[in-house]
């Protein structure tokens, strides 16, 4: 059974950084893609970013520059680093075990409990 838990959420100011974790129990971490997925309050839940299972990032446009995904097979925990951070970026940061094909992310249904990142102005 697949589990996924976040971590490293939290307050920051505007131009600040965090590091968000999200550790995997369950086998098949090594060969499955993963992604960053946020939640604003009254907002569809959106991708951030994606990692393919041989490291190749995927960004959305609203963070390219800023944000970094990165993971450690060894560890089975992909890590999202999110400097410059903007109020706009304040929501429930999730992350997701997926596939990608043809360098589209799509999301299976394993999900973590969210993380809360707040930015202020």
């Amino acid at each position: 059974q697949v589990q996924l838990v976040e971590s490293g959420g939290g307050l920051a100011q505007a131009g600040g950084s965090l590091r968000l974790s999200c550790a995997a129990s369950g086998s098949g971490f090594s060969i499955n893609s993963m992604g960053w997925y946020r939640q604003a309050p009254g907002k569809q839940r959106e991708l951030v970013a994606s990692i393919t299972s041989g490291g190749s990032p995927n960004y959305a446009d609203s963070v390219k520059g800023r944000f970094t995904i990165s993971r450690d097979n060894a560890k089975n925990t992909v890590y999202l680093q999110m400097n410059s951070l903007k109020p706009e970026d304040t929501a429930v940061y999730y992350c997701n075990r997926g596939k990608t094909i043809r360098a589209s992310y799509f999301p299976q249904d394993y999900w973590g409990q969210g993380t809360q990142v707040t930015v202020s102005s």
